[in-house]
């Protein structure tokens, strides 16, 4: 079964707003997916048609096999959800927080074991929440999302006011809910963040897909540029790369030829031919990010997925 289906899905407000335009996803139980897009993508549309806090214009949408619409309560009881900008009630303390949320739920979670979960101290669970830094309010938010071991986590910029510590930590808990069988959708504009732990990723633009894949998949089929550094025993700048083809540019940094390769793909090429020429020591390769790929599907400079591939020729 899988978690999360949605069938053209659409949604407009008024006659000039196109929020989400003729929606296909599918996301497998289990997966870390993540949902990107820059602002006005549609992405919190989309999440909020899920969750039926708003209604579609057409289409429809399934969520861990219930009608979004039909059967919204059955799924809610099933969601966790870590809304962005979560909000929190000043006068109540960090367990009466988690209490709320297991009561809610008609859950039997140990609040205690909630609150250590995501990295709160007991001191921190008994002060009222007003008093809360913007990290420790998105812990206890993640805290309440946890509670009632959900099926499907839905967090939307999860990583939010946390320092280096909390987002490693937050990561870590990603992937063991995962582990578990959880499903994670995912939406953040951090993307190393999301690099770091989404199975696939799903970048929308204007109201509209623009791809869906693994980011390993996204890599072999962009047309981003990719730069490879070969260190070399002797002069590297006697290495000669004139007849490789797709080699855009090579310098001479220290002992090593420094290549920017049209596309992934030269890198081989690149190392064969210095290979002939001198004894290689190291090879640094530095794949496209993940920002350089969501820069090119926004920007509409990527060519859409099913287009045929150039080939590199040498």
């Amino acid at each position: 079964m899988t978690a999360i289906e949605t069938n053209g899905l659409t949604k407009r407000f008024g006659e000039d707003v196109l929020a989400v335009d003729d929606l296909d996803l599918s996301i497998e139980e289990g997966e870390i997916f993540g949902f990107l897009g820059p602002n006005g993508a549609g992405k919190s549309t989309t999440i909020n048609l899920l969750l039926d806090f708003i209604r579609p214009t057409d289409g429809s949408a399934t969520v861990l096999g219930h009608d979004a619409q039909a059967e919204s309560e059955a799924i809610r009881r099933k969601v966790g959800i870590l809304p962005e900008g979560a909000a929190v009630y000043d006068r109540l303390t960090g367990r009466e927080h988690v209490e709320w949320a297991i009561e809610t739920k008609g859950a039997d979670d140990d609040p205690d074991e909630v609150i250590e979960t995501v990295g709160l101290s007991p001191e921190d669970a008994r002060r009222p929440a007003g008093g809360y830094s913007k990290g420790m309010t998105q812990r206890l938010s993640f805290g309440m999302a946890l509670v009632g071991d959900p099926d499907l986590l839905i967090l939307d910029e999860p990583s939010s006011g946390l320092d280096p510590n909390g987002i490693q930590e937050m990561r870590e808990l990603i992937r063991e809910e995962a582990a578990d069988g959880t499903t994670v959708f995912f939406s953040s504009h951090i993307l190393p963040e999301v690099e770091a732990v989404c199975d696939r990723v799903a970048i929308m633009n204007e109201g509209r897909l623009a791809t869906v894949d693994s980011i390993e998949n996204l890599r072999d089929g962009s047309d981003a540029q990719a730069r490879i550094d070969v260190e070399v025993a002797g002069d590297p700048g006697a290495v000669d790369l004139a007849g490789v083809g797709g080699v855009v540019s090579a310098t001479v940094e220290d002992d090593a030829v420094s290549v920017v390769c049209e596309d992934a793909t030269v890198k081989v090429d690149v190392v064969t031919a210095v290979a002939r020429q001198a004894e290689v020591v190291d090879i640094l390769s530095e794949d496209t990010s993940l920002e350089e790929l969501f820069n090119a599907y926004t920007s509409g400079e990527t060519p859409e997925k099913d287009a045929p591939r150039a080939e590199v020729t040498a």
